[in-house]
C-alpha cells in the first residue's frame, strides 16, 4: 500500500529521523522510541493496549504511523540492471 500525500503528512507528523537521535533511526517524534521497536512489538503479537502499557507516551496514532512508515519502506524496491544494460 502506497501512502497518499495526506498519508505521508500524517506519518511524518509522528515519525522523525535525526542523526542526533538514536543514530538517525526513525523514531516516534518527541521520544527515543524507534519505529522498529513498535513494529517488532506488533509482529510479536502485542496489542495496542499492551504496547501503551509499556510505553505510556505512545498514542494509537503513533503506532499506526510506525506501521505505515515500515510498510512504505517495504514497498520500496530496487532492481539492479544486468551489467550490459547498466552501461547504456
Amino acid at each position: 500500500m502506497l501512502l497518499s500525500e495526506g498519508g505521508f503528512k500524517a506519518v511524518f507528523e509522528r515519525i522523525t529521523v535525526d542523526p542526533r537521535i538514536m543514530c538517525g533511526k526513525p523514531v516516534i517524534r518527541g521520544t527515543r522510541i524507534p519505529v522498529y521497536l513498535v513494529v517488532n512489538l506488533v509482529a510479536a503479537g502485542y496489542s495496542l493496549e499492551k504496547i501503551r502499557e509499556a510505553y505510556p507516551n505512545l498514542q494509537k496514532e503513533d503506532v499506526e504511523a510506525a506501521l505505515r512508515f515500515a510498510g512504505s519502506l517495504a514497498n520500496y524496491e530496487e532492481q539492479e540492471l544486468p551489467p550490459e544494460e547498466a552501461a547504456l
